[in-house]
């Protein structure tokens, strides 16, 4: 049976789905002892922000919403500083807040989201997708490894440094 997996803007009548999936997604990186996330951010402010300003989108399922990120275009003041060398310096995709539904955990949603991120990248003609994640978040760091993704250095970010990475989309 094939599932229809679909990459839609968020809308504000999905925030607090999407509120739990953040607090499932910080709650398991408390359980992996990360020290990402537990700071309280993101919050649910974070969360309005993103749809206000139509960031947010929401990965579905057949419809169910599985996963969140917030997409942004060429706007992230600390990629702007980075110890170490970015591969272009022309229009980009930042990814933030990726969290997945603990119900689709474990089933490679966040695999898709990357496919249909770089996909969405290439329809608005922007160049590549940089995206950051905390040392320890080692399942993050297995899926940009595995999508292909470039270790550029590191950023400065939400109090910590972290992990940067791009891909050249087109």
């Amino acid at each position: 049976m094939t599932q229809e997996i679909k990459l839609r803007k968020a809308e504000i009548e999905d925030r607090d789905l999407i509120w739990e999936i953040i607090q499932q997604a910080i709650e398991r990186r408390r359980i992996d002892g990360s020290t990402q996330w537990q700071n309280g951010y993101p919050n649910l402010d974070t969360i309005e922000s993103d749809i206000a300003k139509n960031f947010g989108f929401v990965l579905t399922v057949d419809g169910e919403i599985a996963v969140y990120v917030a997409l942004i275009f060429n706007d992230e003041p600390a990629y702007s500083t980075i110890e170490g060398a970015w591969l272009s310096d022309g229009e980009f995709v930042v990814v933030h807040r990726v969290a997945v539904h603990e119900k689709f955990a474990g089933h490679g949603l966040a695999k898709k989201l990357f496919d249909h991120i770089e996909i969405f990248t290439k329809e608005n003609g922007v160049q590549s997708v940089k995206v950051d994640t905390n040392y320890d978040n080692i399942a993050m760091l297995k899926i940009l490894e595995k999508q292909g993704y470039s270790y550029c250095g590191e950023v400065f970010l939400a109090g910590g440094m972290r992990k940067a990475f791009e891909k050249i989309i087109i």
